[in-house]
């Protein structure tokens, strides 16, 4: 697996001149490397997607889907070697890792059933004369860029709709993770789909993004990231009017109202929180818990947290925790505890013994100001600030106070609490009683800056998709 060629462009793998290794958070140890190349390598993947974009767009949607439905076959069965190879260049819990790429699969399995549903409309005409109806159209070459920290989920979440879609696709992935998702493509092309309709690049982000999105070809962008990163795409894809789809950065808010299941609100907190590591854009940032049970949940929270082992994710004896993607996460994670409790936040958690490597110890505060960066930003990390609130508008006010809105989560036993909570969070995303959200057929995106667009479900397939009216005089 590991000394196959990594560059995909009109249906040949490649090597090239220049390589960069991909090392284990865990121990600094290379697991392997790819092919790297620049702006050349990414024009030369969208002439390819561009040639074969034209048959691709023209084939049925009966053999866009068994071709996908295969693809995902394959994903399926090499699911533990190459969730093997995921927690190991991503220092990922090798069940989570083997979870991701049996995720993956379901993308490509339920757009590869989506695409054969009818698509368009018809009008009542007004005129005996005419008819109008609708059709929908693949929009042309996409440029798929995606990050590291669900490498394999994230781009099977662009990749499966696009292609269904009858798109062709340039891939770029992270180089902190992009040995697993390489492999993931791999399936593809050996589930027989045609040369060129899937594209796959490794090179510096800037300056492979800046020359897709010059392409001529290019009608749409498919981004997840940081904000900042996103904000920039967004405004090279204006100059030619590229359809910019944009999941950015989350800073998702976890309200417990006092008439929550406490045991149940802890087990989601948990989850919410701490799973990839507390690498995730969905994942729980801020605490708001009702002061009526404050004290009763932040001690389970905390006494469960104290209970987390943390290693290597593919022991034996798999931790609860497991590394970072790399020590700028974790330095960038402890500077934010530093400064929470310099400015009087008290930690709630004990001391952790950490083994070397890209470890960072899970971390829950309380007495958070909130003018500090673990009230305020993005945290991607295991720590977290926990605030009391005394009714439901001030827990709302304050879970909405970010300029981001990718996805929020609450629990309360109150049927009218959920629509009228669910209906005011100002979120893309938002688990109610429930800290695991993602599925493959519902639409993930954010409000406000956590992005444009959608991605799953129905209206993910729309984003690939144009839509054309006809006009008929008969």
């Amino acid at each position: 697996m590991l000394n196959e060629p990594t560059i995909l462009i009109n249906g040949e793998w490649q090597d090239g001149d220049s390589h960069k290794e991909v090392h284990n958070p865990v121990d600094g140890s290379v697991v392997g490397k790819v092919a790297y190349g620049g702006a050349d390598l990414a024009v030369a993947a969208a002439d390819a997607a561009a040639t074969a974009f034209p048959a691709w767009a023209d084939t049925p949607a009966r053999k866009r889907a068994d071709l996908l439905l295969s693809a995902a076959s394959l994903i399926a069965e090499r699911s533990a070697e190459i969730g093997t190879l995921l927690a190991r260049e991503a220092g990922k819990r090798k069940p989570e890792a083997i979870g991701e790429i049996a995720f993956s699969a379901e993308y490509f399995r339920w757009f590869a059933e989506e695409i054969r549903r009818p698509a368009g409309s018809v009008h009542p005409h007004e005129a005996s004369n005419r008819r109008h109806l609708t059709i929908r159209r693949p929009a042309g070459v996409v440029a798929s860029l995606t990050p590291w920290n669900f490498p394999c989920s994230i781009q099977a979440r662009k990749l499966a709709p696009a292609l269904a879609a009858g798109t062709t696709v340039v891939a770029r992935v992270s180089e902190q993770a992009p040995l697993a998702v390489t492999e993931m493509i791999r399936c593809l092309t050996d589930a027989g789909l045609p040369a060129g309709t899937i594209n796959l690049v490794h090179g510096p982000a800037h300056e492979v993004t800046n020359a897709l999105l010059g392409h001529p070809a290019l009608r749409v962008v498919s981004f997840t990231g940081s904000t900042n990163v996103g904000q920039d795409i967004m405004t090279q894809a204006s100059k030619r009017v590229v359809r910019p789809l944009l999941e950015l950065g989350g800073n998702a808010a976890f309200i417990v109202f006092e008439d929550a299941d406490i045991d149940a609100a802890v087990e989601g907190a948990l989850l919410a929180k701490f799973r990839n590591t507390g690498q995730s854009c969905i994942g729980a940032n801020r605490f708001f818990v009702h002061s009526s049970v404050f004290k009763t949940f932040t001690e389970r929270f905390a006494a469960a947290v104290n209970d987390f082992t943390i290693g290597d994710g593919l022991a034996i004896n798999t931790p609860t925790l497991a590394a970072c993607i790399d020590d700028r996460r974790v330095q960038s994670v402890n500077k934010m505890i530093d400064e929470a409790l310099g400015a009087g936040a008290k930690k709630i958690t004990r001391d952790f013994e950490l083994p070397g490597g890209a470890f960072c110890a899970p971390t829950l505060l309380v007495d958070v100001p909130d003018n500090v960066a673990l009230a305020t930003d993005e945290v991607f990390g295991p720590a977290a600030g926990i605030f009391s609130f005394d009714d439901e508008d001030e827990a709302l006010a304050r879970a909405n106070a970010t300029e981001l809105g990718l996805a929020g989560y609450f629990y309360t036993r109150d049927q009218s609490r959920i629509w009228r909570v669910a209906e005011q969070l100002d979120v893309g995303i938002t688990g109610i009683n429930n800290a695991l959200p993602s599925v493959s057929f519902a639409p993930m995106g954010g409000t406000k800056q956590s992005g444009l667009g959608r991605e799953g479900g129905a209206a993910g397939l729309e984003e690939f998709e144009e839509t054309r009216y006809l006009s008929i005089g008969i």
